[in-house]
C-alpha cells in the first residue's frame, strides 16, 4: 500500500479525491490537513465518508501533512508552492492541484497571479499534468502541475487539430461552469440567489487558465510543424451557469484547408485518441451529464459547411477530469501503475 496526504481536505476537489481513492486498491490516506478543521474528524466535516469504510472516517485533521509518500496539495496558488516545497524535501511525490508549477516561465506565472514565484527553478521541469501528452515526461517526476479544468476542456478539444496543423492561429474558446467550480469558500456570486436562474460571463479581460491554454497549444502546434510562439491568437470566455458540475467549451476556428469535411476531421480527432483511456470522440454534441461523476472528456468536432469553420465541442467534469480525476491519474504514473486504477467508475445520470 502507498500512504497517502491530503493538503486542505475541506476543499470540493479535495472531497472528490476522497471519494475516487476510496476505490483505489493501492492508494490509502493517513493523513488530512485543513486549516480551518484543525483537530476534527473528516466525519465532522463530511459525514457521507462515514457510508463505507474505504476511507477512514476517523482520520483527524492536522495544520501539517504527516510523512507520506505521496501528497495531493488542494491549496490556492501561491499558498501551495511553499508547502510543495517542503513535502519535496521530505522525499514526497507531489501532484499539485494549485496553479503554481503550471506554467513554465516565471515571468508569465508573476504576470498572472500577481505573486513572485518562490522557486522559479522548478517551472521549466515540472512536467504539465496533461497524461494524453507528458504521461512519459510524468512517470520520471517528484512534481507534477496538475492542469486547471477550463484548460483540460479546451485543450483537449484543440490540440489534435493543432498537431495535425489543420487550423489557423485565430482561436475562440467559449466555455460555461458549473458552480462548483469556484469552489467551497463562500462568496457573493456562488450565493444561491445569485446564480441560479442566471449565467453571466466574467474573467472579460482575461482568465488565469488562459496563459497554460496558450503554452500548451502552442506547444501542440510546434508537433504539427508550425512556429507559432507568440502568433496563436486565443480568446477565451468563462461563463458560470446555474448547475452544480460540469464544463463545456465550444472552441472556434479556421481549417487550412476548407475542402476538409466533418468526416476528415473525426479522423484526425479518432486518431489522435485512439489509445486515450479517458478520452471519447463522438459524433454527436456532447452533454455534461454525459461526464457527471466520471473522468472522461467528451469531444466533439465538426465542420459548419457554411463558413468552413472548425466548431470543437468538449465537456467533462471540472471536479474530476478537471481536477481530483486528473489528479489520480498523473499519481498512478507516478507510481508506474495502470493510469485507469480506481478511475473507471461510470457517471451518475440522471
Amino acid at each position: 500500500m502507498i500512504s497517502v496526504s491530503i493538503v486542505n481536505v475541506t476543499s470540493y476537489t479535495a472531497l472528490e479525491l476522497l471519494r475516487v481513492l476510496a476505490h483505489h486498491p493501492q492508494f490509502v490516506v493517513t493523513s488530512v490537513t485543513g486549516r480551518s478543521a484543525v483537530g476534527k474528524r473528516l466525519s465532522d466535516v463530511f459525514p457521507q465518508l462515514l457510508a463505507q469504510s474505504a476511507i477512514d472516517a476517523t482520520l483527524v485533521i492536522t495544520e501539517e501533512a504527516a510523512q507520506t509518500e505521496l501528497a495531493f496539495v488542494c491549496l490556492p496558488h501561491a499558498a501551495a508552492a511553499e508547502t510543495v516545497l517542503r513535502l519535496l524535501e521530505r522525499g514526497t511525490k507531489v501532484v499539485d492541484l494549485s496553479a503554481d508549477f503550471r506554467l513554465h516561465d516565471a515571468r508569465i506565472y508573476e504576470a498572472w497571479y500577481k505573486h513572485t514565484h518562490p522557486a522559479p527553478t522548478l517551472l521549466a521541469t515540472t512536467p504539465y499534468g496533461l497524461c494524453e501528452r507528458y504521461r512519459e515526461q510524468t512517470a520520471y517526476a517528484t512534481l507534477v502541475a496538475n492542469p486547471g479544468c477550463y484548460a483540460t476542456a479546451s485543450i483537449l478539444a484543440l490540440i489534435p487539430a493543432l498537431a495535425a496543423g489543420i487550423i489557423h492561429e485565430s482561436i475562440i474558446i467559449d466555455a460555461k461552469s458549473g458552480v462548483s467550480g469556484a469552489g467551497r469558500s463562500p462568496s457573493l456570486t456562488t450565493l444561491y440567489d445569485e446564480a441560479n436562474e442566471n449565467i453571466n460571463a466574467y474573467s472579460l479581460d482575461g482568465h488565469r487558465h488562459l496563459p497554460e491554454i496558450v503554452q500548451e497549444l502552442e506547444a501542440a502546434a510546434t508537433d504539427g510543424g508550425y512556429a507559432v510562439t507568440g502568433r496563436l491568437r486565443v480568446t477565451f470566455i468563462p461563463h458560470l451557469v446555474p448547475m452544480t458540475r460540469g464544463i463545456l467549451a465550444t472552441c472556434y476556428t479556421d481549417l487550412r484547408d476548407t475542402a476538409m469535411t466533418t468526416k476528415d476531421v473525426l479522423e484526425v480527432y479518432e486518431k489522435y485518441y485512439v489509445d486515450e483511456p479517458f478520452v471519447r470522440v463522438v459524433e454527436q454534441s456532447p452533454h455534461t451529464k454525459w461526464s457527471y461523476g466520471s473522468n472522461t472528456c467528451f469531444i466533439h468536432p465538426f465542420v459548419d459547411t457554411r463558413t468552413q469553420r472548425l466548431v470543437v465541442v468538449s465537456c467533462l467534469d471540472n471536479l474530476v477530469k478537471g481536477a481530483a480525476g486528473q489528479a489520480l491519474q498523473n499519481a498512478n504514473i507516478l507510481f508506474g501503475l495502470s493510469e485507469t486504477t480506481g478511475l473507471l467508475a461510470l457517471a451518475v445520470y440522471p
